[in-house]
């Protein structure tokens, strides 16, 4: 598991796929909400490699400014949507 600190948050690809169904996006949509390219997103979410530091914070921006966040506890890894 990676390290972690206050200012920054890994995404998992299995919540970055969970994320975009949770929102009904396809990879496009998520790669225009994050300024990214839909090879960026579909090459971390299929595991073909990891994301930089800036490019997980667009995607992490894009998911939060709709209403995701990510969970990471006890129970493994996860994602919600906040009411609304």
């Amino acid at each position: 598991m990676a390290d972690f600190d206050d200012n920054f948050t890994v995404i998992a690809p299995c919540q970055c796929r969970a994320a975009r169904a949770l929102l009904g996006w396809t990879q496009d949509e998520l790669a225009e909400a994050a300024g990214h390219s839909r090879s960026t997103v579909k090459d971390f979410e299929n595991g073909r490699h990891h994301l930089h530091r800036s490019t997980a914070g667009d995607i992490l921006g894009a998911l939060r400014r709709h209403g995701v966040t990510l969970i990471r506890d006890a129970s493994g890894l996860g994602v919600k949507l906040a009411a609304g």
